[in-house]
């Protein structure tokens, strides 16, 4: 289909150039990488307990929607005389905003007795009290005085021309992927505001369901998320997965239960309590707009935009199975420095040359693509990291865990894992991934829970196995077209990071001056100017050595461009 044949014959060659680039830097992070790695497996708290100390935190935090100019300290004494406050910090989203945590619960009623609700012209408000506040102005002169502007924490990525900016500025490709991912990972305040959404959320479904818990998952839990990615959200209704299976008592001889409705099935049931909760986000919950109840999906859901925080949010509840997800990808991505960044590195080329696309359709995902970067740091030799199968072995009891006939046990504790000494650079790993998926038998399927090539049981392009619903092909929606597009995509990028021009960063540039080089050239739209297929009508594609040239050109047009400019002032030539 891709001509496999072809691909055989595909060669990246300058094996001993590559060796001796990439031995430059292998032995500056040989023992840091390991000692990192098993100190932070150590420190490193288990994924339910992070969520729980998280949801604590949100449950003592206040949104309060602030003035332009917010005097900060006339501010945080306001709030203080309420109880203490841990900490707070402002964001811009439809104007001005500030998150605050408190010391204890106590200072949130303490809060909220002296709020008021508006009064409102022309129309009636809806009396529902939540934690998401309005800060009004009332003596004179609150806001005169010159007073320093608070600190307003940024939510958005970086844009695609200012992350090949900032990638250009750095002196190894390593530096670059690292960087990538500070720039595009989410920070402490964004993780704090999605959970302080689903606080939130929580008192409006705590009327129906007292014990019940709204928990995030998928990127904003699972340690890949980046800046700006949706707010997936859990409708845990007893709190059961969070505090595990209740036991009975025995012994009296016996017991109550609730009368309860019943339902033809368990997706009726979930379909009808999404139905009403849908409902009130919509009449009741401040900042929620263009409520959907999405309820004959696969997965039922409610969809919304939560203006104050600028989320966009899908709330599900029967969906166990996806939060255990997220703590797999979230154990990966503790195990290993590198796991992260080689990941945000990947998904970001992905991206830019859509291979990935934010609306459904053919595209591979960000998980399918997340998955298929695991499954090669199996492959290394030695692995980087163990399989789900491995994982499953070191696991107690207390970590058992089966899901609707699912096997989803995991080890918990980090520590438990030994990982073997694998120092290879970030620059190697990323050659080598598109070297890998470039050379990529796909007629197999690609299994992270036993670290290798499986038979294929279906015709699909792209079959990667659900790693715990293992009957389910998590890339099914994935077409021949966009999978050799991707194929195409790898090859490139791999022969392209063996070439000076585009591997090494010219000395004769300055740091602000300085033309696309390493990571950040593979980002430039001309690397998929033939490449993809934008249509669906078949084009013949340029020949890939006339599309790599093209590029080759183009720095050192650009190169030689910003030398003359500078030159009357830097001559380096």
């Amino acid at each position: 289909m891709w001509g496999l044949r072809g691909l055989a014959r595909f060669s990246f060659g300058v094996e001993s150039q590559k060796q001796s680039r990439f031995a430059t830097t292998t032995s500056a992070i040989k023992g840091q990488i390991g000692n990192k790695t098993a100190k932070a497996a150590k420190e490193s708290k288990s994924f339910q307990a992070i969520q729980e100390e998280k949801r604590e935190q949100a449950e003592r935090s206040v949104l309060i929607s602030c003035p332009a100019k917010i005097n900060e300290n006339k501010f945080l004494d306001y709030l203080s005389k309420h109880g203490a406050v841990n900490k707070h910090f402002f964001y811009n989203s439809y104007g001005a905003y500030a998150v605050v945590e408190f010391s204890s619960r106590e200072s949130i009623a303490s809060l909220k007795e002296s709020t008021n609700i508006p009064a409102v012209q022309h129309e009636a408000a809806v009396p529902f009290k939540s934690r998401l506040l309005s800060l009004k102005w009332t003596g004179p002169g609150s806001q005169s005085g010159n007073h320093p502007m608070p600190n307003f924490k940024e939510q958005s990525p970086p844009s695609i021309n200012e992350i090949i900016q900032l990638l250009s500025e750095q002196d190894s490709v390593d530096q670059q992927m690292q960087h990538l991912t500070e720039a595009f990972q989410l920070t402490e305040e964004n993780i704090s505001l999605r959970f302080l959404v689903c606080s939130l959320l929580r008192d409006i479904t705590a009327t129906y369901f007292p014990e019940s818990i709204i928990m995030p998952f998928g990127s904003t839990v699972n340690s890949f998320g980046k800046l700006g990615c949706d707010l997936d959200m859990f409708l845990d209704i007893d709190g059961s997965y969070a505090s595990g299976q209740r036991m009975f008592k025995q012994g009296s001889g016996m017991s109550l239960e609730y009368q309860v409705k019943r339902g033809a099935s368990e997706r009726v049931v979930t379909q009808s309590i999404l139905s009403v909760i849908g409902e009130c986000v919509d009449k009741f919950g401040p900042g929620c707009v263009g409520v959907q109840k999405i309820l004959q999906a696969r997965c039922p859901l409610v969809r919304f935009a939560h203006q104050p925080s600028g989320f966009q949010c899908d709330l599900t509840a029967n969906n166990r199975v996806a939060m255990k997800s997220s703590e797999l990808l979230f154990l990966y991505g503790q195990l290993d420095p590198r796991v992260r960044q080689l990941v945000f590195s990947v998904r970001c080329w992905a991206r830019v040359h859509s291979i990935t696309s934010s609306i459904p359709g053919p595209w591979i995902t960000n998980f399918s693509l997340t998955v298929m970067v695991l499954f090669f740091l199996q492959q290394r030799s030695p692995p980087i990291l163990p399989t789900l199968d491995q994982l499953k072995e070191l696991a107690g009891p207390s970590d058992k865990c089966v899901i609707e006939e699912n096997d989803c046990t995991i080890v918990s504790d980090l520590s438990k894992i030994a990982l073997q000494n694998n120092t290879d650079t970030l620059a190697k790993l990323l050659q080598e991934f598109f070297e890998f998926y470039g050379n990529f038998p796909f007629k197999a399927s690609i299994n992270i829970r036993k670290g290798k090539e499986q038979n294929k049981p279906e015709t699909a392009a792209l079959h990667i196995q659900n790693p715990f619903e293992t009957t389910l092909n998590i890339s099914k929606n994935v077409n021949a077209t966009q999978l050799e597009r991707f194929v195409g995509l790898c090859r490139e990028s791999a022969w392209l990071l063996q070439q000076r021009d585009v591997l090494d960063r010219s000395s004769s540039q300055s740091a602000e001056s300085v033309s696309p080089w390493g990571f950040a050239a593979l980002l430039l739209p001309s690397v998929t100017s033939g490449a993809g297929v934008k249509s669906r009508r078949k084009r013949k594609l340029e020949p890939a050595s006339s599309r790599i040239k093209n590029l080759l050109d183009s720095l050192k047009i650009k190169g030689g461009e910003t030398v003359a400019k500078e030159g009357s002032v830097n001559p380096r030539r």
